[in-house]
């Protein structure tokens, strides 16, 4: 392996100087945000009972922390997410495949899956509930409500993008429509797959707070609607708060993943 040449070392050390600042930049519009957030709480520039403080939020979460109950709430949502997750990822990814498999079923479904991908997901939650009860399945299924049609219309129209040349040598060589899933369509989708994916978890974990405001006993979403009802706001700010950082968490892991599997591909 030869050594970099001098112009592409500047050119490296530029990029990375870039990146630091990006990321030094967004730390201090953050910290500037907090910082005249709780100045302005305490000035009485703001109602603090209203729109709470950073140090007010810090103290709720220590106080909630220390009899597990916040844990409790976390741990259900965050559940009830990677379940939810999980479904789309296998059924939405499994439909598309099965509806190129089909084109006539596909030409069939398509005006269904626009329709249903369409409606407000909001609207169909108390459906849910009446229909399937308040329990964690209800809310699960909420949470894949809001994210598996959209899924399967990515996925299908992504995999009817994949190279036509490479389709046409397969059936060429005597291969089958299962060789050209396998072998072209779903190796060629890897990076599709991943993105959608990425978008995913995040419907999933909106969808999953639809289903708690509605009818759910425990997790951030009955948190958030319980503390807005009895105007304990800074339960609500900071119970927004986690649901921000698990929704950053999620996207992170999922974006690492998406790397090391390009890299390998």
């Amino acid at each position: 392996m030869h050594e970099p040449s001098a112009e592409q070392r500047l050119y490296l050390a530029k990029r990375k100087r870039e990146k630091h600042l990006i990321n030094l930049s967004r730390i201090l519009i953050f910290l500037g945000f907090l910082l005249l957030w709780e100045v302005s709480a305490r000035k009485g520039w703001i109602d603090s009972f209203i729109f709470s403080s950073p140090a007010a939020i810090v103290q709720n979460f220590i106080e909630m922390s220390q009899n597990q109950e916040l844990f409790t709430h976390i741990g259900i949502t965050l559940a009830e997410t990677l379940i939810s997750f999980f479904f789309v990822v296998a059924l939405g990814t499994g439909t598309a495949v099965l509806l190129w498999s089909f084109p006539k079923l596909s030409r069939i479904l398509e005006p269904y899956l626009v329709v249903l991908n369409s409606l407000p997901k909001s609207a169909l939650a108390p459906l849910l509930i009446v229909w399937l009860g308040a329990n964690e399945r209800t809310i699960v299924v909420a949470g894949m409500s809001v994210a598996i049609f959209g899924s399967i219309i990515n996925l299908y129209t992504g995999f009817h993008e994949t190279d036509p040349e490479k389709l046409k040598l397969i059936a060429t060589l005597g291969g089958t429509k299962k060789d050209e899933l396998t072998k072209i369509v779903l190796p060629s989708s890897v990076p599709l797959i991943l993105s959608v994916m990425k978008v995913n978890i995040g419907l999933c974990l909106v969808g999953v707070i639809i289903g708690e405001f509605i009818g759910a006993r425990q997790g951030l979403g009955y948190l958030i609607i319980y503390s807005s009802q009895t105007f304990k706001l800074t339960t609500v700010l900071m119970s927004i708060l986690i649901l921000c950082i698990i929704a950053m968490i999620l996207y992170g892991i999922l974006n690492l993943i998406e790397k090391h599997c390009l890299k390998n591909s």
